[in-house]
């Protein structure tokens, strides 16, 4: 479904990306491994659309993204949840929906896929008038997740879905992921849990410094002692 080649950005002079090659196959869950600043965050970007990559390229289904703008991208079918949320505070969580379908294709299909959110997330729909900024982390990280499939995504990215959300909301988010991933769903996931994120995934990529310096299924990252030494501390 997707393939990154050689992928190369960075933001202004600083560059974050040396020649990333990853791939994710439709219905998979891959999970993107690395310390802080290795680079993850700025891969979905440029997947998405946001950083424009400096060199490489990306392919959508078999087509090239490079020259595809970003709500262009959406109308084909990628959903990013970004880091941090980035939802409109003052906008209650019906209208954070409702923008969520913008794309015409998403917007007909705009009841089915608000029936759909409300069911992963009940709290939601009891919420729907409520100013998104006045609700807690895990409840504005449940709208984020919402909006991104208001699209009907055909592969959903998620950066951080876990950050800062107490234990009991973690378990509950990465149940929702795993669900989402049983429905279908293809899912990049760049995640600080990193045991969490193994453990539901089908395969990673360890990325240092802006590079993959290694890859494996889920199982062989989990046992690789080298992995356990520097990201799961055993």
């Amino acid at each position: 479904m997707l393939e990154v080649r050689d992928l190369e950005a960075g933001y202004g002079d600083a560059q974050a990306l040396f020649g990333i090659s990853l791939s994710v196959n439709a219905g998979e869950l891959v999970t993107l491994v690395g310390a802080n600043g290795a680079g993850k965050t700025t891969t979905l970007r440029a997947i998405a659309g946001i950083c424009r990559p400096a060199h490489g390229s990306l392919l959508f289904e078999g087509k090239p993204l490079n020259a595809v703008p970003a709500h262009h991208r959406a109308a084909l079918g990628i959903a990013l949840v970004p880091e941090g949320r980035e939802l409109w505070p003052q906008l209650t969580v019906l209208e954070n929906l409702e923008l969520g379908a913008f794309e015409r294709g998403a917007r007909s299909r705009r009841t089915q896929s608000l029936e759909k959110v409300f069911e992963l997330f009940p709290v939601l729909k009891e919420r729907a008038k409520q100013l998104a900024g006045s609700m807690s982390g895990g409840e504005q990280q449940m709208v984020a997740i919402g909006r991104a499939l208001m699209s009907r995504p055909r592969l959903l990215m998620m950066d951080e879905p876990s950050l800062g959300l107490a234990p009991v909301m973690v378990t509950h988010m990465f149940a929702i992921i795993r669900r989402l991933h049983a429905e279908g769903l293809t899912i990049l996931l760049v995640e600080q849990n990193l045991s969490r994120a193994l453990e539901i995934a089908d395969r990673g990529y360890v990325i240092e410094t802006g590079k993959v310096s290694l890859t494996g299924t889920a199982e062989e990252l989990l046992t690789n002692p080298a992995v356990r030494t520097a990201y799961l501390g055993i």
